[in-house]
């Protein structure tokens, strides 16, 4: 049974195993009181049974529910109270319907049923109030990169004054630099922050230790079979403060026993690794991503985040379909409670079950307890036009990537490139290999890829992927059947619609371009999200498809996103060659993408070496 209070009324909805009771004990909860009086055939008991309200008692029941009754004077009476029922029976929501005078009776009835007492909210029907303003940073964080932007600032603040929360800013506003200026700032305030975890998608742990040791003074790594016995050394010693693990290994890290399916009825009886109990913080990735309350991953979340002093939910979806998704992520940042638990969180805000209901009291009460949320247009204002960003990720197919790259370096270093003619001949040959690197590379980036497009996707925004080669265009068009085309495989007039459709049809979020063909004269204003899953040869290659979206007229910053293969082709190409371009065009007036560079003796002279 489930007593949920409100203002002025309380719902009692029951399980049929416990109807019975409920329909006994609400007699003394759900009825206003009348005297009556009965006469008696013996003197001194009540020998037919008394009918009160729809309900039959005897005298022995009677007594057990403590119904008030004495003799008349002659004794040839009884006086006792009548209960007329003032329930009402609501059938849309399955549930009694009774006021709130009789507020200490229900209260007792669920004693008695076992029931779970809800109490949630002030007002009928939604508690709504303002949502408050976030605080300004009263301190300088001092960042090795340079500082946050004025509204990266106030997240860090509301951070600090929360501790366990989701930040829920929109793709491309710096939640990843908010959550490590959080627990840094935490600390230089004098509070436990560090060793720190980080749980995020497989495809950019390398992209966090990047961010942490490019932005403070702490030392990050990326747990891996190597240390599986010995990571906690590493704090212990000194040498490491932020540990960066994928969700898929959680159980490998911090489980030591996984009960059976039989044995498993909480995750309460997961046996932890003892170890988790050094962590002072949790930074989970992608928070949405354990929306599923009886997944392996959500319980041992459950089980890591239990007690810590900083819990940060990173996401930019936190609802991907409706509120049942936030039981999980409430529940791992501990503040499930706050929501009437389980039972009073589904009853208030699901339904009762999967739907959706209060849903701007459920707004209002995360913005006040664990939550915050800003749109590019809230703080467009601190935004430059144009952003650019790298993510270094990990690629998939590694082996067969270092397989190829071993067989380009023998045949480097085999080949006499000291002397002009032999070096002349062989750079045809170099070309088509460095290709074949970097499409390997690209294929192994798909993975990062998605989850990078997913997230843009799922916030209601759309996106510009840039690519190279035919075969990566054909594979994410299986990734993405809605996404449209422009490379060099369509016509004029294909090209054109498909432009037509990603400006003006909402349903078609992504278009997939190859750098010479939709990089050039195309208007694609539609989006400010702007990917290069493969890299073009120059700047101003890049630049010229960065332009498609940032073009006079558009309405959002602009932030473009160079993926990078961790320990591949891709850093030489990005490094060496693009940015190294751009360096030399920005040091000579007017100059612009002529200056020569020779990439290939630069990758022939590094392969060689």
């Amino acid at each position: 049974m489930q007593v949920v209070e409100f203002i002025n009324e309380f719902h009692i909805k029951t399980d049929f195993g416990r109807w019975k009771d409920f329909q006994t004990q609400r007699v003394k909860a759900v009825c206003k009181v009348i005297e009556w009086s009965v006469s008696i055939f013996d003197g001194s008991y009540i020998s037919k049974p008394a009918k009160i309200g729809n309900i039959v008692l005897n005298k022995t029941q009677m007594e057990e529910i403590g119904i008030p009754f004495q003799f008349s004077k002659d004794n040839k009476s009884i006086v006792f109270r009548k209960f007329e029922s003032v329930a009402t029976w609501n059938f849309k929501n399955k549930c009694w319907i009774i006021p709130i005078d009789y507020m200490v009776e229900v209260y007792n009835i669920g004693k008695h049923c076992k029931a779970s007492h809800i109490k949630i909210g002030e007002q009928l029907p939604e508690e709504v109030d303002k949502i408050p303003v976030l605080p300004d940073l009263d301190f300088d964080v001092p960042l090795k990169k340079g500082e946050m932007r004025p509204y990266q600032k106030q997240g860090v603040a509301r951070g600090l004054q929360l501790k366990k929360y989701i930040n829920g800013d929109m793709p491309g506003l710096g939640k990843t630099l908010q959550s490590i200026a959080t627990v840094y700032a935490a600390e230089l305030k004098g509070e436990l922050s560090f060793p720190c975890l980080v749980i995020c998608p497989s495809a950019l742990k390398i992209n966090w230790q990047r961010e942490f040791e490019m932005w403070t003074d702490k030392k990050a790594m990326v747990l891996d079979d190597k240390v599986k016995g010995t990571w906690h050394r590493f704090w212990e010693m000194q040498v490491a403060d932020v540990f960066i693990v994928n969700y898929e290994s959680l159980r490998k890290f911090f489980v030591r026993k996984y009960p059976t399916k039989d044995e498993l009825k909480s995750a309460a009886d997961i046996e932890m690794d003892s170890r988790i109990e050094m962590f002072n913080s949790v930074i989970i990735d992608e928070i949405h991503k354990l929306k599923n309350t009886a997944s392996q991953r959500t319980k041992i979340s459950l089980r890591i985040t239990r007690g810590k002093n900083f819990i940060i939910g990173l996401t930019g979806t936190p609802v991907v379909n409706k509120p049942f998704d936030l039981i999980a992520q409430l529940a791992i940042i501990s503040k499930l409670k706050r929501f009437g638990g389980l039972d009073g969180f589904k009853t208030r805000y699901c339904e009762g079950g999967s739907g959706a209901s209060n849903l701007k009291e459920l707004n209002y009460l995360l913005n006040s307890n664990c939550f915050f949320r800003r749109e590019k247009h809230e703080v467009l204002k601190d935004l430059p036009a144009k952003m650019r960003q790298t993510i270094n990720c990990e690629i998939t197919n590694i082996d067969e990537y270092k397989k190829v790259e071993r067989d380009f370096k023998k045949y480097l270093q085999e080949s006499d490139i000291s002397d002009a003619e032999i070096r002349k001949k062989l750079q045809s040959e170099v070309i088509v290999k460095i290709t074949m690197l970097l499409q390997i590379a690209a294929k192994g980036k798909l993975e990062a890829a998605q989850e990078y497009i997913d997230e843009v996707l799922d916030s209601d925004q759309k996106i510009v992927v840039f690519c190279k080669h035919k075969a990566i265009v054909d594979e994410l068009c299986k990734i993405y059947p809605q996404a449209v085309k422009v490379t060099g495989s369509e016509n004029v007039e294909q090209k054109q619609n498909s432009v037509d459709m990603f400006q003006k049809n909402p349903k078609t979020n992504i278009i997939i371009g190859s750098h010479k063909a939709a990089g050039v004269g195309l208007t694609l204003t539609a989006s400010s999200e702007v990917l290069f899953l493969e890299l073009p040869w120059t700047f101003a290659d890049l630049e010229q498809c960065e332009d498609r979206c940032h073009r006079m007229g558009q309405a959002n910053s602009v932030r473009c996103t160079s993926l990078i293969a961790e320990g591949t082709l891709d850093n030489w190409l990005y490094n060496d060659v693009i940015m190294t371009k751009k360096q030399i065009a920005d040091a000579v007036t007017g100059a612009d993408d002529i200056v020569p560079v020779s990439m290939l003796d630069s990758i022939m002279n590094a392969f060689k070496k």
